[in-house]
């Protein structure tokens, strides 16, 4: 499959396909005139590349983590449990990231309650 197909397929842009692969994130074969060449299972690397992007890791994070997406015979590689503990670190950073952004969308959902119409200086606590 081409990158044209694989980005038509994923919904994931050719230019971050290629980042990927620059990465070592993604590692597609190359056909004899030199084109990637990609395959189904490396299509849906692509999407948990994306996923995990999303989710707010870091590629060097990812290229740790990618390989113990895949189960060998129902168990992971080895190398996944030495990942285990940084990825309890990075999902307890992800936590208090949603956190400080559910304060934060509270706060402003408090302003923008306090200025919505209809609301007398006397409602909203202000002293004339």
């Amino acid at each position: 499959m081409r990158i044209s197909e694989v980005s038509a397929q994923t919904g994931i842009a050719p230019r971050l396909l290629r980042y990927y692969e620059e990465q070592g994130l993604l590692v597609p074969d190359r056909n004899s005139s030199g084109y990637r060449d990609y395959t189904a299972t490396d299509a849906e690397v692509a999407r948990r590349i994306r996923q995990l992007l999303d989710a707010g890791l870091s590629t060097a994070a990812i290229r740790t983590v990618l390989p113990c997406l895949t189960e060998r015979a129902g168990r992971l590689a080895p190398i996944c449990e030495e990942t285990i503990a940084d990825l309890k670190r990075e999902q307890v950073r992800i936590e208090k990231s949603i956190q400080a952004l559910t304060v934060s969308r509270n706060a402003i959902a408090g302003v923008i309650s306090a200025g919505a119409p209809g609301r007398t200086s006397s409602q909203s606590g202000a002293t004339g």
